[in-house]
Order: structure tokens, then C-alpha cells, then sequence
């Protein structure tokens, strides 16, 4: 029998803890769900990064059997996530292409950033109007914006006084802070801004949430090497979308 989960809590015990779960269920606050069936557990949150996601672990053909519940219990509109393997064995009843990617976590802080060009800092809200420039002209396809749903604060480096490179504080969970928006300034990009960035912003995240996580394209490699060096963890996902 499929049984869903009352809290958070529960959710952990039963996950060991897993900071893709954990972040897919966003404390369960709001319209998000969580299941069980056998050793398999899936969660659901509507919106979460600008997509509908429906994260599932476990043997396949329990973790099946919970996709076909959470789908019917939320609707059609949610891409089915978790490690690749998995995916790809429930790609056949979503009947949609497997796309893969990569989910990132670290569980302990960088060094802080040591010399170099500029000092890596939160920005105050006023500054939301830079940011939002930044990432129109150098990164428009960002899916954390200043003043977007679940965006909390933005981190950057400013250079002769313009602002030259930033990340943000998104999407993040009691247990797992979430990086995003990372973006750099053309004029500025070969001289490891983003990096200074990021490390200051992973650094915050751990010590408030303790780990903090990011998703990545597969075929970044400048992006996932930074994040290497920050002691990020690479965990191969994919996400099926039912068509």
C-alpha cells in the first residue's frame, strides 16, 4: 500500500537523508507531497525551479508504481527525476525522451577565496536592478531572477565599481542550500570571478543549511570543473517528461 508522508521528518528517515529528495520535497511546505511504497519514495513540488518535478529513488518497480500515483495525484505536467539509471528504466511508461544532467552537492565549506580580483559579498536588494541587467545581456536563459519565486538572495563581485559577476541563493531547503544563477560579465570572464563567487556562496550555504547542492549540464565542463574544486560531488541524474 502506497502511504504518504506527514512531515518532513518522516521523509528524511525513510530517504536517509538524500539532498536530491530532500530538496525536492522543499520541507514539504506548500503544495508538496511525499510517498512511500516498499523501499522506494517519491516526492512532488509544483514549480520548483520553474518546473513541475516529480523525484523518485528506489527499486524500479515500486518507484514505478509511485510515478503512476504521483502523476495521477498531480497531474500530468511533472518531469519524473532521479539517478539515471532508475530514469531509464521508468522511461518506458512515461513514454517521454530521457534527458540526463548532473546533481552536485557538498557537504563541507571550501577554503574562503584567497587573493585575486575583487571580494565576493551578498548585495543588497537595491541592487537587484544590476542583476537583473547582468544576467539579461550574459546569461538571459537563468532560471533564478531577482524578485522570482523562491530566489532568496544574490552574492557578487564588483570590479571598477560595475558589477561583474554573481550567483544566488535559491530554491534552498532547511537541509540543502541551492546555488543558481551563476553568471559573469563578458568583459570579465578568464579571470576566476565565478569561482570566487560560488565559493563564497557555497561556504554560506553549508554553514546555514548544511550541504549545498546545483544542477548541471553534462557538456559544462568549465562549470562542473569550479565546482569540483569546491568539493562538489558529481551524482549522474536524468529527468523523463510523460508525453
Amino acid at each position: 500500500m502506497i502511504g504518504e508522508f506527514a512531515s518532513a521528518v518522516e521523509l528524511a528517515a525513510a530517504c536517509g537523508g538524500d539532498d536530491l529528495l530532500m530538496w525536492g520535497a522543499q520541507d514539504l511546505r506548500g503544495r508538496a507531497r511525499a510517498w512511500w511504497l516498499g523501499e522506494a519514495v517519491a516526492v512532488a513540488c509544483p514549480g520548483l525551479y520553474l518546473r513541475d518535478r516529480l523525484v523518485v529513488s528506489g527499486p524500479v518497480a515500486d518507484a514505478e508504481r509511485l510515478v503512476k500515483h504521483g502523476l495521477a495525484e498531480c497531474g500530468p505536467s511533472f518531469g519524473v527525476y532521479g539517478d539515471a539509471g532508475l530514469v531509464a528504466g521508468l522511461s518506458e511508461l512515461c513514454g517521454g525522451r530521457v534527458t540526463a544532467f548532473s546533481w552536485m552537492s557538498a557537504a563541507a565549506a571550501p577554503r574562503p577565496a584567497g587573493p585575486g580580483p575583487g571580494v565576493p559579498a551578498w548585495l543588497e536588494e537595491r541592487a537587484g536592478g544590476e542583476v537583473a541587467a547582468l544576467l539579461a545581456a550574459h546569461h538571459p536563459a537563468s532560471y533564478a531572477v531577482p524578485g522570482g519565486v523562491g530566489v532568496r538572495r544574490w552574492a557578487g563581485v564588483r570590479l571598477d565599481g560595475e558589477l561583474a559577476a554573481v550567483a544566488a541563493d535559491a530554491w534552498s531547503t532547511s537541509g540543502v542550500g541551492f546555488l543558481a544563477g551563476v553568471a559573469t560579465a563578458a568583459a570579465w570572464r578568464g579571470r576566476g570571478l565565478a569561482e570566487r563567487v560560488c565559493r563564497f556562496v557555497t561556504r554560506e550555504l553549508v554553514a546555514g543549511h548544511g550541504r549545498a547542492a546545483l544542477m548541471v549540464d553534462d557538456d559544462n565542463v568549465a562549470a562542473i570543473g569550479v565546482y569540483v574544486r569546491l568539493g562538489f560531488g558529481r551524482r549522474a541524474v536524468a529527468v523523463v517528461r510523460p508525453v
